[in-house]
Order: C-alpha cells, then sequence, then structure tokens
C-alpha cells in the first residue's frame, strides 16, 4: 500500500491569536507522520480563512511562501463554520486519500493523529476523536451537552457522544459524504448517516491558547436547534401533540364548567378566560414558530445557492504547480 497524502484542514475565522502556534504544531505533527512513513511526504496543511477580518489570511499567504506543508484557502465572505469545513473538505478531497479536520484553536488535542491515521491503515474508514470527559466545562455546559445528545438520540438522530468535528475521512467515506447537497449543514449529524467502518479515539480537552471562542452560549443553541430541525420532524410532531393535549384539557375544564353550573357553584369571573387564552395562543404561537422553522429551511434548500464562494485557492495552485514540476523532472 502506498503511503496516503494526508490533507489537515483547519477553518479559521478570526484567528490571528493562535494561527502561528496552530501553524508550528501541526506542522511538526506532520514531519513526525512522514518519518514514521505513515503518510506522504505531498500531505499537506489546508488552512481555510472564513472571511477573517483580522490579519488571518494575510499570516496564511506569508506560511505559504516559508512553509511547504501549508497552504489556504480564502472565501470570499463569512460564510460559517460549517461551510467553510465543507469547503476545505471538498477542495482537499480533489487531491487526497485521507483528510482530517480540526479546529484553530487546538483545543482538540493533535497527539491523537498518529493514532487516527494507524487506524485509517488498519482499513478504517472515519475515525471520530471523541472528548473522554468533559470535567473542564462549567457545570451548566456539561449538563447541556448530555442533555442535548440524550435529546437527540430520543427523537432518532444518529450522533457520536462527545464528538465535534475532530475526525478523519478516508476518500471514499469523504465522496460519499460530498454526495449530499444541502444547504442547511449539520456535518455532525451527516457523517454518521454514511455507515462506513469507523473507529472512535479518546483525548482529553485543552483549553483555548489565546482568542475567544467563536461558539458563544447563543450560537451553540442556535446550532443545537439547526441540528434537530435538519434531522427529524419529531418537534412538529410534538407540537401536534401540545395540539391534542390543550383540546383534552379545553374539554376536560369545559366539562367541569358545566358540572359546577348544574350544581349552582359558578362565580364570575376573568381571570380562567385570560390564562386559557394566553395558553391556547401562546400553544399556537410554538406550532407556528416551528413550522416556519421547517419552513424557513425549506426554502433556503430549494433556492439552491452555493454554500461558498472561494476567493483564493492556493491548495490546486501549488498541487498543480508541483505536478509541472514532477513533469519537467
Amino acid at each position: 500500500m502506498n503511503k496516503p497524502i494526508l490533507t489537515i484542514v483547519v477553518p479559521c475565522y478570526n484567528e490571528e491569536a493562535v494561527l502561528n502556534e496552530t501553524i508550528l504544531q501541526l506542522t511538526k505533527i506532520m514531519e513526525h507522520l512522514i518519518e514514521d512513513s505513515l503518510v506522504s511526504k505531498n500531505s499537506k496543511l489546508l488552512f481555510v480563512d472564513d472571511g477573517s477580518k483580522d490579519q488571518t489570511w494575510n499570516m496564511i499567504e506569508s506560511e505559504c511562501e516559508k512553509n511547504s506543508f501549508v497552504t489556504g484557502l480564502k472565501l470570499a465572505g463569512n460564510v460559517g463554520h460549517q461551510n467553510a469545513l465543507i469547503a476545505g473538505l471538498e477542495t482537499a478531497n480533489q487531491y487526497s486519500d485521507c483528510v482530517i479536520s480540526i479546529d484553530a484553536d487546538l483545543q482538540d488535542d493533535i497527539n491523537v493523529i498518529p493514532t487516527f491515521v494507524e487506524k485509517y491503515w488498519e482499513g478504517i474508514d472515519i475515525v471520530y476523536g471523541v472528548r473522554d470527559s468533559r470535567e473542564t466545562d462549567t457545570f451548566f455546559k456539561r449538563n447541556t451537552a448530555l442533555f442535548f445528545y440524550r435529546f437527540m438520540e430520543r427523537i432518532g438522530i444518529k450522533l457520536v457522544p462527545n464528538h465535534a468535528d475532530f475526525r478523519l475521512m478516508s476518500k471514499r467515506a469523504l465522496d460519499e459524504l460530498l454526495k449530499y447537497k444541502e444547504t442547511n449543514l449539520f456535518l455532525r449529524g451527516l457523517v454518521p448517516l454514511i455507515g462506513f467502518t469507523s473507529a472512535k479515539v479518546y483525548y482529553d480537552r485543552k483549553e483555548r491558547l489565546a482568542g475567544e471562542s467563536k461558539y458563544p452560549l447563543k450560537k451553540m443553541l442556535a446550532f443545537a436547534f439547526d441540528g434537530m430541525t435538519s434531522f427529524s420532524v419529531t418537534p412538529i410532531r410534538f407540537v401536534t401533540f401540545l395540539g391534542f393535549l390543550a383540546v383534552l384539557i379545553s374539554a376536560l375544564v369545559g366539562g367541569y364548567a358545566i358540572v359546577q353550573e348544574i350544581l349552582g357553584h359558578t362565580e364570575s369571573g376573568w381571570t380562567s378566560l385570560v390564562i386559557s387564552i394566553w395558553f391556547v395562543g401562546g400553544l399556537q404561537l410554538m406550532g407556528i414558530g416551528i413550522i416556519g422553522e421547517y419552513i424557513g429551511k425549506i426554502y433556503r434548500e430549494v433556492k439552491q445557492r452555493p454554500r461558498y464562494a472561494i476567493e483564493v485557492d492556493r491548495f490546486i495552485s501549488q498541487v498543480k504547480e508541483k505536478e509541472r514540476e514532477l513533469v519537467l523532472k
């Protein structure tokens, strides 16, 4: 078996504070992989700039000139983490035998990357990096994460608990992933759908080296809700259940009111009327909102707009330049 060409895809958004250290550490890992004959010397580090407003792209371009491993992809605008990641995966897939995705903050342990590649040599198509524990998280974040994974499993969404986007995928697995053309991307849910052989590698997540997290609570909640509505109609069915429940409660209260009227125990008042109006009105608004979320997703999907636009592609140009040099030799 020939040594596989590995590309490590790193989405970046305003990462100037950590980028130099990230490049340094990933370069060392790549050198060790080559020394151990695990990957080809033509392997690359592909940094995808997701419309950063700081010096991230300038730093990537500078490293492209100095570091033979480093290459870059500059998107025309900020399209979000998942779209930036898929842009890098699609680009890398053209010239790679396997691809590893990892965030630029290096909270994921890069020391397990050799284990990823060893699993690939064993014939594994998808290797998931899974957090061994969440002891470093706050009480709120740890428990909400556990609730999220349990809830997603309960409504029929197949996820790998405590796995984000740190994974290795073989070319054939990536080929299958890229057949999914939806605009509303939730890669953590899509990858397990492929069904090829997979393995888990456990690691301890570290603190962020520098800079700020790109996933505050608001974004995390939006991301979780997007995942739920992208893979399951259970929320709509839940609203239907609430509607039936509201009708049942109304029927019981109506029956109780009739009995009280017959017994002559009724008293005039508006409290019960107002509460019932608010209750039913709230159910209606919630139902309309959830249904509207699904309609909004359909609206975005049917337009079939491109998920991203590439402004500068250093990866393809460098690969083609390397091919020309080999031909001339």
